[in-house]
C-alpha cells in the first residue's frame, strides 16, 4: 500500500496535469464528505462528483495552481495551494487555500477547504 506522501503527491501531480477528475475517481472514497469553510458539507462520492464537475465547468480561464506546502500526519494530509483562475459566477479568483484530507483505506474519506472569502 502506498504511503500518504506518495498518495498526496500523485493526487497533486494529477491536479497540476489538469486531471482533477481522474484524481477524484482514484483517491476519493465512496463515502467522502467534502466541505468548503463552514458551508454545509457535501456527502457521498456521487454528490461531490457533481459539485466538482460543476466547479470545473464554470472556470472560464485557468492561469495556474501551485502546491506551496504539504504536511503529513497520522491518517491526515494538508496542502496549501495557490490558485489563479476566472470563474463564470465568481469572477477573478487569486487566493491561497488550505485543503485538509483525512484518509481511510488509501482514499480520502473527508476533505475540508479553508480560504478567505
Amino acid at each position: 500500500m502506498a504511503t500518504l506522501l506518495e498518495n498526496i503527491s500523485d493526487l497533486n501531480d494529477l491536479i497540476l496535469q489538469g486531471k482533477a477528475m481522474e484524481a477524484f475517481e482514484k483517491y476519493y472514497h465512496e463515502d467522502v464528505i467534502m466541505q468548503e469553510n463552514d458551508m454545509p458539507a457535501t456527502i457521498g462520492k456521487e454528490a461531490n462528483r457533481k459539485r466538482e464537475e460543476e466547479f470545473f465547468g464554470n472556470i472560464t480561464e485557468f492561469r495556474g495552481a501551485k502546491p506551496l506546502k504539504v504536511a503529513i500526519g497520522e491518517g491526515v494530509t494538508m496542502v496549501e495551494w495557490h490558485y489563479d483562475y476566472t470563474h463564470r459566477e465568481w469572477g477573478i479568483r487569486n487566493y491561497t487555500q488550505i485543503s485538509v484530507q483525512e484518509w481511510k483505506d488509501g482514499q480520502i474519506i473527508k476533505e475540508k477547504f479553508y480560504y478567505a472569502n
